[in-house]
């Protein structure tokens, strides 16, 4: 049978398509795994985004479609049953890449969120769920067939029914796996960081000093600089770290905070106003800076990582299960995940630190340690391999093996 890959629902087609058919459509549902619905949007919007890449539909594409939903939803039911992680970060990771993928397109925030009509935040929280289950689905997928094998004459076979003009066409692609570290601050600059917190909240509290101002001007937090700060929250939205919450929903109207700590820094906030479970917020983010002194420490460390790499002693799924500090690749054994929750990918899906840190790299080759600055104004090191490299090219045997065995043991 010819099969249709259920896609992500968040091409730019799909987007706005999905974004204007709201406003004017009732969904329902068409049809159900346990508690797991399908929606009849979900099956619209991923042959619009199929037909937005060129790909051919076949007459009964959406029976096919509404047969893989229904396999991927009991692969998220089975996921849940066997607790398969699945972290807030992982898929906070990727739907703040896929958003800026987007704002690099059309040019600023405002833009997508005027095409989109909705803001970024309603972005974000139309997409989660999808997100999250389909990397439920990822997970599981792979634990059943860890220990499935399947023989090159199988894959062969599988591969000759389909017809050579029906094979998808593919840009060049890398597979990319990287190990990261991410030094952590002397305790003399995490104290500096702290007191910077302690003086905004004075200023604000004694002297009437604006939060919005500060938070614009001080403000690590990359994503709310711009804002002054600003988020709208919600008390029972996973993605946002429990202390963080905790501490927001403990202040009243004008209030903030005292200093406290998060996984990301250190922070005070200020609650604007709060409806039930909704409240909209100010912080400030303080990320304590790390020296020359960490930097060059985490770099020896990656730096003898490398050897025994390149010398076999060490695995490169073992070292990145050791060493590395970075979620979203954690669980792929390092290698850096596609936006379709794969791990091949496009070069403008890299950041341009890790194109470069590529350039003269041959596959299966390491880089040497680099330090970086994250998408959240962290500072790391990391290294990275690339594991595969592809040209542009017709789906064949010789490049594409591992993906045509992946499809052929679904």
């Amino acid at each position: 049978m010819k099969k249709i890959y259920l896609t992500t629902f968040f091409s730019i087609a799909v987007l706005f398509a999905f974004a204007q058919q709201k406003k004017v459509l009732a969904d329902k549902i068409i049809a159900t795994v346990g508690d797991k619905v399908i929606l009849k949007s979900e099956i619209e919007n991923s042959l619009i985004d199929m037909q937005s890449q060129g790909i051919e539909v076949p007459e009964n594409g959406k029976c096919l479609l509404i047969e893989q939903a229904l396999g991927i939803k009991a692969l998220v039911l089975q996921a849940e049953r066997d607790s398969l992680p699945v972290s807030d970060e992982e898929v906070d990771a990727e739907i703040d890449n896929r958003i800026r993928n987007f704002i690099g397109k059309y040019g600023s925030k405002d833009i997508v969120e005027q095409v989109a009509g909705k803001s970024i935040y309603q972005l974000k929280e139309d997409f989660k769920q999808t997100f999250r289950e389909q990397k439920l689905a990822q997970n599981m997928r792979n634990k059943i067939v860890d220990d499935v094998k399947i023989t090159p004459t199988e894959v062969k076979n599988y591969f000759e029914t389909f017809q050579p003009d029906s094979l998808p066409f593919y840009e060049s692609e890398l597979e990319v796996g990287q190990i990261v570290i991410y030094p952590k601050a002397s305790r003399e600059l995490e104290n500096y960081a702290i007191e910077q917190l302690k003086e905004y909240k004075q200023q604000v509290d004694s002297s009437g000093k604006d939060f919005n101002t500060l938070a614009s001007l001080y403000t690590d937090d990359p994503g709310s600089k711009e804002s002054g700060g600003k988020y709208d929250i919600n008390r029972n939205e996973k993605q946002w770290d429990p202390i963080f919450l905790a501490k927001a929903f403990s202040l009243k109207d004008g209030q903030v905070s005292n200093v406290f700590k998060t996984k990301f820094g250190y922070h005070i906030i200020q609650m604007i106003s709060r409806a039930g479970d909704d409240a909209s917020i100010r912080h400030i983010l303080k990320i304590p800076q790390v020296t020359s002194v960490e930097i060059k420490a985490a770099q020896d460390k990656l730096d003898s990582v490398r050897s025994k790499l390149i010398a076999g002693t060490l695995k490169f799924g073992e070292a990145v299960a050791k060493y590395s500090d970075d979620e979203a690749s954690k669980f792929t054994g390092g290698r850096v995940p596609s936006r379709d929750g794969g791990t091949f990918l496009t070069i403008d899906q890299l950041d341009k630190d890790m194109v470069l840190m590529l350039k003269d790299l041959k596959v299966n080759e390491y880089s040497q340690p680099t330090e970086f600055t994250d998408e959240r104004g962290k500072k790391g090191v990391r290294i990275v391999q690339l594991i595969t490299k592809t040209e542009p090219h017709r789906e064949n045997l010789k490049d594409d093996y591992n993906r045509i065995a992946q499809r052929a043991l679904e």
